[in-house]
C-alpha cells in the first residue's frame, strides 16, 4: 500500500497550527464546499447514561486532496476524539491526529469566520456565556475579528466564572474581564454574544439583547439540550448554520423554523443587513473544517519535525474455518 503514514500528537498540532491559520484554512475550505469541491459527511450522535454521548463526522475535500472522519465520547469523565485522515485518491492513510486542540481550533475558527461575516464591524463588546473547554478558544476567536475591548463572563457557578476571568485577563491584555452574576447582565449590553453551555433550558430571548447583537450559539447540539429561546429564533434577521440539514434535525434550538442558510454560502456570497433583528450562526460541528485544519497540521509539520510515523497498513486474510486436524477414516 502507500507510504507510511503519521501519528501527531497535541503538542504537535499546536506547534503546527495557530489560530489564524486555522480560520484561514476553514474559510478556504468553505468556500470549497460552495463550489462543490468539498463534501461534509453529516454528524451523527448517539447517547446513553445520563447524557453521555457518542459523535462522528467528516467530509471529503478533492482540492484538498484527503478524506477524514474525527470521532469521540463526550462523557462525564472527559473525551479522547481523533481525526483520520486518508488521501482521496488512493484511499491510503496518511494521518491519525489527537484533536482535542484541533477541535478547538477548528470550533473557533468557524466561530470567528461567522463572526467577520455576520457582527457588526465596530463590535466591542463581547459576552461568553460558559466557562468550559471551549471557552477561552472562543473569546480569542471573537477578539481576532472584532475591535473588542470588553469581556463580560457568565458561569452558573461563581467560583468557575473568578477561575475564568482571572484566566482570561492573563490573555487579553488591556481588553477589560466583568464577571456576571446572570446572563441577563452579561448580554444585555454585548454587540456579540457566544453559547458553549450543556443548558437543557433557553438561555437567550430576545428581549434580552440588542437589535443588531451576533449570537454564536454552539453548546447544544444534541435533542435534550437549549441556549436560544423560541423568541430570539423567530426574530432573528438571520439565521445561519454551519451544517443547515443537521441543524434542523438534531438541535432543538431550531427544530420548530425553516432550515437555517449555509455558512458556506454566506462566506462566498457574502451577507449585508437589510433589516433589524440579531443574526444567530447555529454551530453543530463541520467535518469539512476538522479536514481543513488537519490538512494545515500536515502542510506544516515538515518544515516543523512534527508526527511520528506509523507503518502503513497492510491486509492479513481473516480466520473464517476451524482447521482440519485429520484426514479422511
Amino acid at each position: 500500500m502507500g507510504a507510511d503514514a503519521a501519528w501527531f500528537t497535541e503538542a504537535d498540532v499546536v506547534t503546527a497550527v495557530d489560530l489564524p491559520a486555522a480560520v484561514a484554512a476553514v474559510r478556504a475550505v468553505l468556500q470549497l464546499e460552495h463550489e462543490g469541491c468539498a463534501r461534509t459527511l453529516p454528524k451523527t450522535a448517539v447517547g446513553w447514561g445520563d447524557g453521555d454521548t457518542l459523535h462522528a463526522l467528516g467530509g471529503v475535500s478533492e482540492g484538498l486532496g484527503l478524506v477524514g472522519t474525527k470521532t469521540w465520547t463526550h462523557t462525564s469523565g472527559g473525551a479522547t476524539p481523533l481525526l483520520v485522515l486518508w488521501d482521496a485518491a488512493t484511499g491510503d492513510l496518511q494521518a491519525i491526529v489527537e484533536a482535542f486542540a484541533l477541535g478547538q481550533l477548528r470550533t473557533a475558527s468557524v466561530s470567528a469566520v461567522a463572526t467577520d461575516v455576520l457582527a457588526r464591524p465596530d463590535a466591542a463588546v463581547f459576552a461568553m456565556v460558559g466557562t468550559g473547554k471551549q471557552a477561552l478558544a472562543q473569546v480569542a476567536a471573537v477578539i481576532s475579528q472584532r475591535p473588542i475591548r470588553e469581556v463580560r463572563v457568565f458561569s452558573p457557578t461563581a467560583s468557575n466564572r473568578a477561575e475564568f476571568s482571572a484566566r482570561l485577563r492573563d490573555h487579553v491584555g488591556d481588553v477589560d474581564v466583568v464577571d456576571c452574576p446572570d446572563v441577563a447582565s452579561a448580554v444585555a449590553p454585548a454587540h456579540v454574544i457566544t453559547t458553549a453551555t450543556r443548558s437543557r433550558q433557553a438561555l437567550l430571548e430576545l428581549d434580552m439583547i440588542g437589535d443588531d447583537v451576533h449570537v454564536n450559539a454552539l453548546g447544544a447540539i444534541t435533542p435534550d439540550r437549549r441556549e436560544l429561546g423560541d423568541s430570539l429564533v423567530a426574530g432573528a434577521h438571520a439565521l445561519v448554520s454551519d451544517s443547515p440539514a443537521i441543524a434542523k434535525s438534531l438541535s432543538a434550538d431550531l427544530a420548530d423554523v425553516e432550515e437555517p442558510v449555509s455558512l458556506a454560502q454566506v462566506v462566498a456570497d457574502g451577507w449585508t443587513r437589510t433589516g433589524p433583528g440579531p443574526t444567530v450562526f447555529k454551530a453543530m460541528g463541520l467535518g469539512l473544517a476538522d479536514i481543513a485544519v488537519g490538512a494545515a497540521v500536515l502542510d506544516s509539520s515538515p518544515a516543523r519535525g512534527g508526527g511520528r510515523p506509523i507503518s502503513a497498513t497492510h491486509r492479513a486474510a481473516p480466520r473464517l474455518f476451524n482447521p482440519i486436524t485429520g484426514g479422511s477414516p
